[in-house]
Order: structure tokens, then sequence, then C-alpha cells
């Protein structure tokens, strides 16, 4: 019996970083351009420091530590004060992240929160203070789990019955880790469950016009498949060639969502029903990201369509699945549409 091909299923978003990772660790350099009432040198200075951020596909905004700090020299401009010397401001914050989705490899982000800070030297009526602070910023993916950031953050505290502002230019190489693993869901005790009874094949008495009873295009004297779904594409004979699965999933996610795992079911009650196939489900992508990455997604996608039909009554050992990553495509990856076209599952079917 020929192999037999599942047409590709549509993928939802481009990817910039393809994997999904769980943390973001990015240790960070930049030049702070102060409100000028602490007297700094060229009224800014240099910061360093390190942001951590904790990444869950369930949630929209992603939390951030940022820890930023300097130690500057001090003087007063045009005139010295008696505690001219170095002064260490470090400034801790909590922030929101939330990261656009976009079909390019730029993958911009936007930020707000609330810190603290604390500065060593207090001069100038500087005292240590809450403050807000919100930022923009992009990041620009050079490898598997490596990117480039680039962020300014304006900070804002009330000090001394006074505003003062700040802003920060950063630099940071951004290194993700933890990528989530695909469970299958928890399996109680096996339940033996009695295979539905076949149903009887009934032999229409000759008539002088050949009917098609299943709507599948081939004369009921002809097919040797008589009862084949609604829709389904087949051969000469009226058997099964090419079916959709039309499965969709979230930008840098391989999730199921529920119109998809609809689709999954219809494919796990024909497996269950035509007991003699096989199935191999294979990932694809397109070519934005790493390969390394664009790899590992499509492993992960194809698994987790497998964990769905397993959890769905078909036997593991009658499903395997393939990544193919970006190797294979079917369209031109120079547009959206063509893109569109190679993010696809496909299966294949065997006796």
């Amino acid at each position: 019996m020929k192999k037999i091909l599942l047409i590709p299923a549509l993928l939802a978003g481009s990817l910039a970083l393809a994997t999904p990772y769980n943390y973001e660790i990015t240790p960070v350099v930049g030049y702070n351009f102060s409100e000028g009432n602490l007297g700094f040198k060229d009224n800014g200075y240099l910061v360093y420091g390190a942001e951590l951020q904790y990444n869950n596909p369930d949630w929209m905004i992603s939390p951030e530590l940022s820890v930023l700090y300097t130690d500057s020299n001090t003087h007063n401009g045009e005139y010295e004060l008696p505690t001219d010397g170095m002064t260490d401001v470090l400034r801790m914050a909590l922030n929101g992240v939330y990261t656009y989705e976009t079909d390019g490899f730029i993958q911009p982000f936007a930020k707000a929160g609330l810190g603290m800070e604390k500065m060593d030297n207090k001069q100038q009526e500087n005292i240590d203070s809450l403050f807000l602070n919100a930022g923009v910023g992009a990041k620009f993916p050079v490898m598997d789990q490596v990117a480039l950031k680039l962020e300014a953050v304006y900070m804002l505290k009330e000090n001394a019955a006074r505003w003062d502002n700040n802003v920060a230019a950063l630099f940071g190489i951004n290194f993700a880790f933890g990528a989530p693993e695909v469970k299958a869901a928890p399996v109680a005790a096996p339940v033996v469950v009695p295979a539905p009874a076949p149903k009887p094949v009934v032999v229409p008495a000759p008539v002088k016009v050949d009917g098609d009873a299943d709507k599948d295009g081939v004369k009921d004297s002809m097919d040797k498949c008589p009862n084949t779904p609604a829709g389904v594409q087949v051969d000469k004979n009226g058997c099964t060639i090419v079916a959709n699965l039309h499965i969709n999933f979230d930008n840098n996610s391989y999730k199921i969502d529920k119109a998809s795992d609809a689709n999954v079911q219809k494919f796990a009650d024909f497996l269950k029903a035509a007991k003699s196939y096989k199935a191999e489900i294979i990932g694809h992508t397109d070519s934005v990201g790493s390969e390394a990455a664009n790899m590992k997604l499509s492993q992960n996608r194809a698994n987790a369509v497998k964990t769905s039909l397993v959890a769905k009554g078909v036997a593991a050992d009658r499903v395997k699945t393939t990544g193919m990553g970006e190797s294979q495509p079917v369209a031109n990856n120079m547009n959206k549409e063509g893109r569109a076209q190679n993010r696809r599952i496909e299966a294949v079917l065997s006796k």
C-alpha cells in the first residue's frame, strides 16, 4: 500500500526566537543621563547591571527583575561642596514586559514597573526613594538562545518635594534557557474497551444508474472503500489519499488551540476506525530564526500532535514523529504568504 500524505496545516505567527524559553538573563551596560542635581561629571554616568525575565506561554506579560548600579565621582558644576566624592547609586525594579508579535527578525518589547533607588553618598537633598520606570527596546537574535538587546528606560522619582528624571540607554547580551517540555496527559489505570463491532456491509442490488453513496466521486460499483468520510480526497478505488488536519499554533508556541483540537479528534477517530494504518507526524517551519531552533520547534509541534492523539485513544506505537525544521519548503520564504505555507504539519500514513 502506498504511503499517504496529509496536506500541511497553517501555523499562526512568524518566529524571531523560535523556541519559547522559560528564562532570560541579560547582563547590561549603558549610560544614564542624570537629572543633574547630583553634579555628576558631564551630567551623567555609566551604569551596569543585569535583568532576569520569566516567560510563561499562557501569560501576556512577563515579569522582570532589573538591577542597575554605578559608582561615580561627583562635583557640583561651577562650585565645590564638602561632600564631593564617590556616590554609589543602586536601583532595583520589578517590571512587566510585553513582547510584540511580528513577522520579521527583530523582536520589539515594552515594559513598565516600580523600583527602589538607594544612594550611598546623599547630596543636594537626594534621598533613598521609590521610582516609576518605563521603557522600550528590541532583541536581535544572533544564534540559538543568544540575542543582542537594546533598550531605553525612563525613570521618575519624587525627591525632597521635587520630581527628578533619569533616562538610561542600555546594551546587553540576552541568554535564554529552560525550554518547557511537552508532557503527555496523565494516564489512569488502563481500561479495556471492546472494539466496536464492524458495521455490516450492505451490498446494494444492481440498479440501472450506478450511485455514489459516500459522495467521494467514485461509483459504488468501483468503490473499494465505500464508507470514506465526506471531504476526504480518494484515489480511483475510492480509498483515502489526502486528508487535512488544519492545526494552528500561536506564535512561538506548540500548544494546540480548541479549534484545532477538534480536527485532531477527527483524525484520532479515523485512526481508531482504520486500525491497519500507522501514522508519522512531520513538523515543518519557515526560515525565520536559526536552523537549530526551527528544528527543535518542528519536533515539539509534531510531538504535541502525537501527545493529543494518544490522549484521545490512539495507541502510541502506531504514531511516530519527525521534525524537519525549515529544510523542506513548499513555497518562497521571502514573502509572508510563502512562509505561511511552509509552517505546516504533515502526516504520512502506511499499512
